[in-house]
Order: C-alpha cells, then sequence, then structure tokens
C-alpha cells in the first residue's frame, strides 16, 4: 500500500493514463477523412459510430464499472479496463467495413469506462478536501492531452504511417501498462468492508436515493451534461473546417490538435486551481464559479461559426470552445463529490457518465450527421456550420442549471468538497 503515501505520484499515473485513453478514444476524430473515405462513410454513419456506438457502451458500463470501484479493487477494474480497450484499440486498426469498426469501437467504450468512476474515487480519498478541486482538474487535463495529441498523431505519425499501423501501436502501449497494474492492491481502511459483497442493483438504488435527496447535485449534473455538447460538436470540427471553411485536412488536424492541448489544459487546470480557491468566497461557490465561466467563453464561442476563416476571432471563438468544457470539470466533481456520501461516489460518477455519453455524445453526434445530411441533401451549402451552431446554444445553456445549482449551495450548509481539511 506504499504507493497510496504519494498522492501526487497517483495523481501524474492517473493522468498519463487519462491521456492514453483520449487518444485511443479520439484518434477515429483525428483520422476521420481519412476513415470515412476508406471505410465510405456517410456523415450520420460516422455520427453514428463516433456517438451512440461509444455510448451504448460507454455509458452503460460506466455505471456498472463505478459500482464495483465502489465495492471491489479501484486499482483492478482501471487495469482490466485497460486491457480492454487497448486490444480493442488494436482491432480498430484491422476494421474493414462500418460494422467492423462498430463492434471494436464498442469494446474499447467498454474498457474506457472503468477508469473515471474509480480514478476521481480514488483523488477524492488521496488529496485533502480544500485540493480535490484541482486534482481531478489536473487528472481531466487528459482529455484535452488525449484529444490533442490524437489530432497531432493523425497529422504526423499517421500521415506517413497510415491510421491502421498508428491503432496497432496504441494497442501495444497500453496492454504494456495494464498488466504491472493489475498488482497494485487498493486496500480502503475507511470503508466498511462488508459493503464489498452488496449487488449491483442495491448499489445502484443507493445512489439514486442519494441523487433524489439532492436537488443541487442533480442540477449540476444537468449543466455539466449540456455544457459537453461542445464535445459533440468537436467530433465534426474537422470535417466543418474542410468540407465547410477549406481547410487542409492535416494542416488543420495539426491547428486543431495544437490548440486544444494547450487551451484544454488551461481549462482543466484554471477551472480546478481557482475553483478551489474562490469556491469559498464566491456566492453559489463552485457551481457559481462554472456559471461564470460559461458566461464569458459563450459568446465567443457563438462568434466563432460566423467570423472568416483564419482571423483572430475565429481563432478566439475556437480556444473558448476548447477551454470552456475542461474548466467545468474541476468545480462540477468537487460539486458532486463532496455531496456525495463516500459509499456511492464512484456509482453516482458512472451515473453522470452514462447522461453525458447518452445525450451529448451519443444523441449530439448522431443528430448533428442526420440534420447535416438532410440539410446537404436540400442543397445547403452550410448543413454542418448550422448543426454545429446548435450545439454551442445547448452547451451555453448549462448556465441556467449551474445557476440553479449555485442558488442551492447558498440555502443549503457549505458542502463536503469545500469544509476544512482535516
Amino acid at each position: 500500500m506504499r504507493w497510496k503515501d504519494k498522492p501526487n505520484g497517483v495523481l501524474i499515473a492517473l493522468l498519463a493514463i487519462h491521456v492514453i485513453a483520449h487518444i485511443d478514444r479520439n484518434m477515429l476524430l483525428g483520422f476521420s477523412p481519412q476513415i470515412t473515405r476508406d471505410l465510405a462513410l456517410s456523415n450520420a454513419q460516422y455520427g453514428f459510430l463516433a456517438g451512440a456506438v461509444w455510448v451504448l457502451s460507454y455509458g452503460l458500463m460506466a455505471v456498472f464499472m463505478g459500482s464495483l470501484a465502489d465495492r471491489f479493487s479501484r486499482t483492478r477494474v482501471m487495469a482490466a479496463g485497460i486491457l480492454i480497450w487497448s486490444a480493442c484499440t488494436a482491432a480498430s486498426g484491422a476494421a474493414q467495413s462500418f460494422e467492423q469498426m462498430v463492434l471494436a469501437r464498442f469494446l474499447v467504450a467498454s474498457g474506457e469506462a472503468a477508469l473515471v468512476p474509480a480514478a476521481v474515487s480514488l483523488l477524492v480519498e488521496l488529496f485533502l478536501a480544500r485540493r480535490a478541486g484541482t486534482a481531478v482538474g489536473v487528472f481531466f487535463m487528459g482529455i484535452p492531452l488525449g484529444i490533442g495529441l490524437s489530432f497531432l498523431l493523425a497529422g504526423t505519425l499517421g500521415a506517413a504511417q497510415g491510421w491502421r499501423s498508428t491503432f496497432y501501436l496504441l494497442g501495444i502501449v497500453g496492454v504494456m501498462i495494464g498488466v504491472p497494474m493489475l498488482a497494485l492492491k487498493d486496500r480502503r481502511d475507511n470503508v466498511d468492508e462488508t459493503r464489498r459483497g452488496v449487488a449491483f442493483l442495491p448499489q445502484i438504488n443507493a445512489a439514486l436515493a442519494s441523487l433524489r435527496g439532492n436537488p443541487t447535485v442533480v442540477h449540476t449534473i444537468v449543466g455539466f451534461v449540456l455544457v459537453h455538447m461542445a464535445f459533440a460538436g468537436l467530433s465534426f470540427s474537422q470535417l466543418w473546417l474542410v468540407r465547410e471553411r477549406g481547410f487542409d485536412a492535416a494542416a488543420i488536424a495539426r491547428q486543431i490538435g495544437g490548440l486544444q492541448i494547450v487551451f484544454g489544459i488551461l481549462g482543466a487546470g484554471v477551472g480546478g486551481v481557482l475553483s478551489d480557491r474562490l469556491a469559498r468566497h464566491m456566492r453559489g461557490g463552485h457551481a457559481g464559479f462554472a456559471m461564470l465561466l460559461i458566461v464569458l467563453c459563450g459568446p465567443l464561442m457563438l462568434a466563432y461559426r460566423f467570423a472568416t476563416p483564419g482571423s483572430l476571432l475565429f481563432y478566439v471563438g475556437m480556444c473558448a470552445g476548447f477551454f470552456l468544457p475542461l474548466a467545468t470539470y474541476g468545480p462540477s466533481m468537487a460539486l458532486i463529490q463532496g455531496l456525495t456520501p463516500d459509499r456511492v461516489r464512484s456509482t453516482v460518477t458512472g451515473i453522470a457518465m452514462l447522461l453525458i455519453n447518452v445525450f451529448a455524445i451519443a444523441i449530439g453526434n448522431l443528430a448533428i450527421g442526420a440534420v447535416s445530411d438532410r440539410m446537404n441533401t436540400a442543397g445547403a451549402t452550410n448543413g454542418l456550420t448550422l448543426s454545429l451552431l446548435a450545439t454551442d446554444v445547448l452547451a451555453i445553456s448549462a448556465a441556467l442549471f449551474f445557476g440553479l445549482a449555485a442558488r442551492g449551495t447558498r440555502l443549503h450548509a457549505a458542502p463536503a468538497s469545500v469544509a476544512p481539511a482535516h
């Protein structure tokens, strides 16, 4: 158990694993022009592959894996997930049809569902209450790093070696990480050992009961889900920029990758650190801080869709879209975890991941693809532009629910996530 004596080292290791998970997940986006061409995919098929397929597996498995992480070894749950998603990432490179790619990506998502619920629970345990938002924010830097590196790899290594070889290599790297992680033991002295035998359905019922009794957490989760509509838009960003804004595929992949890394990391870092520092002094605490972020970034995201390609406003708006979703992770997770009993924290996180994947990723991606296909068939030349604009509006509407959560934090005692450390 000595590895738990070094929480910063654990955080760095979990961040690295999270980066790899999002490289594997988003390599499909980085290679979207090549994969849609080689497998002859329509926009709707690509949207189904990037969204609904992922949700059907990741969303449901996140709840199940979160339940396992609450009851058993979190490290072994994560290790098993790494091995599953890495083997199936390699299998994605061998896909020769839409159906084969659907199966491979379905299983990649099943494995990746193990990571976030277990990792967030572990970090909340290892870090003091006043540092929870910062630790979670650093962990979720893995999203922009993974997304950005996936585009950079697609525009560099992938351009030279092809998308299939890149998928094979990523699978091998993941297996090399997952195998030794199986040896780490995860004993929790502050957890009632009798809960380890609790069945899945009673665990889910306990988590749902916790949510029914706390509208502040429910409002936070709804706002957190809506702000992820920006990620649905990201799935089609490269296709939009190439097809409707005239950018070169490889060049814009590198730009998206670099900017996603820089501003996504800034978002996760700023959101985590500032939310911990300001929540104790700001009306509405963490939720009020998240609402403020949306109010500041939302108008820039809308302006981006209409700005002249390559202009300053164009890039500022693009970067605001990369910054905002990641900046809400620290305050949202700190509030959700702080107001949720320890015995169901991973399960509630899994439920939040399920909702994000159902509504923001699956329905969002499928709707963008289907609506833009229909508009293009009707003769429109800006089908993706209008569809992506709608996702931006939905993401900005999250401010309303964070506002309700902020009101809840003012009406009740300060949440546990910002209580004095002990």
